[in-house]
């Protein structure tokens, strides 16, 4: 397709393309939920969990497109509550990981087993209250957004479009091999640990800088 017919530039696109693919692959709620419930009930519920997930980046891009973002920005105090709730909670599960016998927040779990009903909706949920999903929306695809290249609307629903595949495609792989990684993992203390410890800094990283962020 042509740049020309594309509302946001291709350089622009792959940035925050490049951003998206970063951001996923950075273990966080989702990733341990889908991961989890393929390893204790079949890569099938992994997948029927991963379009709950779908759904909830749906929802998020839609209140960001249809002026939930304009609003955040003319309440600066609602978008604050936001941010700092936000920094609290990957600073809690930093702490987790990093202190003495912590354990990391996104280990795999028993999980049992569900109907595809309850696995869409907890893969909505989860997303839905994805720290790292809402500041994705509310605070970083906003600034990839210019009035002077013409409608907002459709430069929202294209960027929004490249963030939900990405999304889906990284963690569909995951689904699919994440039995691997937890065995290799469970086989490998020193790994699960240092796994533990990088995840926990990232976290402590995230949290510093979604709390200074204005």
């Amino acid at each position: 397709m042509s740049e020309a017919l594309l509302p946001v530039p291709l350089p622009v696109l792959a940035g925050f393309a490049a951003l998206c693919l970063g951001m996923v692959l950075t273990p966080g709620p989702n990733m341990a939920y889908l991961v989890s419930r393929s390893i204790c009930q079949g890569r099938k519920a992994g997948l029927v969990s991963l379009a709950g997930v779908g759904l909830g980046f749906v929802i998020f891009l839609s209140a960001t497109v249809l002026g939930l973002t304009a609003m955040m920005a003319a309440l600066p105090l609602a978008f604050d509550i936001i941010r700092w709730a936000g920094a609290a909670y990957l600073a809690w599960l930093a702490w987790n990981a990093l202190r003495p016998g912590g354990h990391s927040p996104f280990q795999v779990r028993d999980l049992p087993p569900d109907s595809a009903g309850r696995l869409f909706t907890m893969g909505l949920v989860t997303n839905l209250l994805n720290p790292k999903a809402a500041m994705l929306y509310l605070s970083l695809l906003p600034q990839f957004i210019d009035p002077a290249r013409g409608s907002v609307l459709a430069q929202g629903l294209e960027l929004g479009m490249v963030q939900i595949s990405i999304s889906l495609s990284v963690n569909a792989i995951f689904v699919m091999i994440g039995g691997g990684i937890a065995q290799f993992l469970v086989s490998r203390p020193r790994w699960a640990r240092a796994q533990r410890m990088a995840m926990g800094s990232v976290l402590a990283g995230l949290a510093a800088h979604m709390a200074i962020n204005r």
